[in-house]
């Protein structure tokens, strides 16, 4: 017989295509976890893997069964949560896949979320907007803060949250001034701290860039904002932020936060689940803390 063990074994299969990295999300031994997936394949009598000295995808049939593998666990999921929402406890795990510029205002959710709904257990994951999506597909997410522009509406469920700004985080001794506001062009010249090129954050702001005619001098790519952060701290470079994340900052020593402006540019920030999660009660928990902070 089949059990959810071994959907859920599979589902981790198909999403990390290797076998060790599988295995060790699933809490399992390789021979242990192998021995799962043929028995899915003995019970259904098909093969689910196409094998060879490694993992090489799945077989048609395997594809097939991934889906409905998917569904089942999605489904009791969605039971085990509205099983205990019915007796008045709202609980369960929440995967949240967050762009890099997010994090500063989705920290500031989840702390509200953990105050109305403490036994819901959030586990965070900064990613890409096109790995958000990758992920509500395959189910590593149940939902993700992305950029709007992007969010195909034909096939997520989007809600805008809010509109992101830009500030320059810059040294005191890089800064030109300590108070106002700063033009894009006057920015490009200070040394910058940006995402890497793969990031859609860093798309938007190498347009803005090029909007304004100016070409930003880059001394170092990074995968988040920590590293920038702490060199603008340090005095080597400044950084382009969200003001969002800037004001969850707090007071930062050495370094000025200036608007950016001419032009001042808005990216609309939004949650995305897709269609299968919408009704999952630790969702819903986190749509209405969302709701709440927008008033």
């Amino acid at each position: 017989m089949i059990d959810l063990k071994d959907l859920r074994c599979l589902s981790a299969l198909a999403r990390h295509k290797h076998f060790a990295r599988a295995a060790n999300e699933c809490g399992i031994s390789q021979p242990a976890f192998s021995m799962r997936i043929r028995k899915i394949e003995d019970r259904l009598q098909t093969p689910i893997v196409r094998r060879g000295n490694r993992f090489q995808g799945l077989t048609e049939d395997g594809m097939m069964i991934v889906r409905h593998a998917r569904t089942i666990i999605d489904e009791v999921e969605l039971f085990e949560q509205e099983f205990r929402c019915q007796r008045g406890q709202i609980s369960g795990s929440l995967k949240l896949g967050v762009i890099p510029t997010a994090v500063g205002y989705v920290s500031l959710l989840l702390i509200e979320l953990n105050r109305q709904y403490p036994d819901i257990v959030v586990r965070l994951e900064t990613a890409s907007s096109l790995a958000i999506q990758q992920g509500l597909e395959d189910g590593r997410y149940d939902a993700g803060i992305t950029y709007t522009d992007g969010a195909p509406a034909d096939l997520l469920h989007v809600e805008p949250l809010y509109d992101e700004a830009y500030m320059l985080l810059v040294p005191r001794a890089l800064a030109p001034r300590e108070e106002g506001e700063i033009a894009w062009a006057e920015a490009a010249q200070i040394p910058l701290t940006l995402l890497e090129p793969a990031m859609q954050n860093r798309r938007i702001i190498d347009q803005i860039f090029a909007q304004a005619g100016a070409t930003p001098h880059v001394v170092a790519e990074t995968s988040g904002f920590t590293s920038s952060i702490v060199m603008a701290v340090q005095g080597l470079s400044a950084t382009v932020l969200p003001r969002v994340l800037v004001d969850s900052l707090g007071p930062l020593s050495g370094v000025v936060a200036l608007p950016l402006v001419d032009p001042v540019q808005e990216k609309s920030v939004c949650l995305v689940s897709a269609f299968r999660e919408t009704g999952l009660p630790t969702l819903e928990a986190l749509r209405s803390v969302a709701e709440q902070a927008e008033r």
